[in-house]
């Protein structure tokens, strides 16, 4: 968790969760009134903010500190969830449920299950998941993600589902020296080197795209797009050199980033 860039208020709530699961297991054994808290969660970002990498990490870490058994992560989407004729929608959720249960059901593009009030498939769906978020308490915890506002409508469709997510956590899209920290890590990690004239020719495209980003921004994604583009135009300018050296085989140059 701590390696991700940005995500601050992210970060510090998830991990936040080990103290109250401690302190109410304290509280049990001796004797006090102890509640086991909901922690059920809602994920809203746009694209390429770290939604799934980081639900994929609160799975293995509320095993970890002794919340869930299992620890694996489910992921589904509307496909998995609602059916296609009458009747089968139910019995699809409630196996989806199962197979989460003591880990966590992700629930990526969480709004599509609700098309509106004659959507009665993706109603039932709903229905379907209230109940086995109420049955199942102490063993399943589901995370749902979407944009902002379509998980609004969401949470609206069912006049259980709100209450059944206490916290909501914004992923905010990656600011232009986050978007450069995350080309740098990737340099890092792959034996590519940034001489300085790079890493301001970078900066600079980093700010450009956070300036000119629409709703189909890809955050992330778009720094990992950038240096797998930069390393393909730098395998075609060092083909071209007649004994290349190491340090040229290494280096990114301004030339090879896109746009830049």
């Amino acid at each position: 968790l701590s390696q991700i860039v940005g995500l601050q208020p992210v970060k510090d709530y998830i991990l936040s969760l080990e103290d109250n699961f401690k302190i109410q297991q304290l509280r049990r054994e001796r004797g006090l009134k102890a509640d086991s808290p909901s922690m059920h969660m809602i994920f809203t970002g746009n694209p390429g903010t770290g939604k799934t990498t980081v639900a994929r990490i609160v799975s293995r870490y509320l095993k970890a500190i002794g919340v869930l058994e299992g620890g694996q992560l489910v992921e589904v989407t509307r496909g998995d969830l609602v059916g296609q004729y009458v009747g089968h929608t139910a019995p699809l959720t409630q196996k989806a449920i199962q197979s989460a249960l003591g880990g966590v059901l992700f629930i990526d593009e969480a709004y599509s299950l609700y098309r509106g009030k004659d959507d009665s498939f993706g109603l039932e769906a709903i229905d379907t998941l209230v109940k086995g978020m109420e049955d199942h308490r102490k063993d399943l915890v589901v995370i749902a993600a979407g944009y902002p506002d379509p998980m609004e409508d969401f949470l609206h469709s069912n006049p259980g589902l709100a209450s059944r997510f206490p916290k909501t956590l914004v992923f905010a899209d990656y600011t232009p020296p986050q978007l450069l920290a995350i080309f740098q890590g990737l340099c890092r990690k792959n034996g590519y080197t940034l001489p300085p004239e790079t890493e301001t020719a970078a900066a600079a495209r980093f700010q450009a795209l956070y300036d000119g980003r629409d709703a189909h921004f890809g955050n992330a994604r778009t720094a990992r797009n950038t240096f797998e583009d930069a390393v393909a135009r730098q395998a075609e300018r060092v083909a071209a050199l007649e004994a290349p050296s190491r340090e040229d085989l290494m280096a990114l140059l301004p030339q090879d980033l896109a746009g830049a």
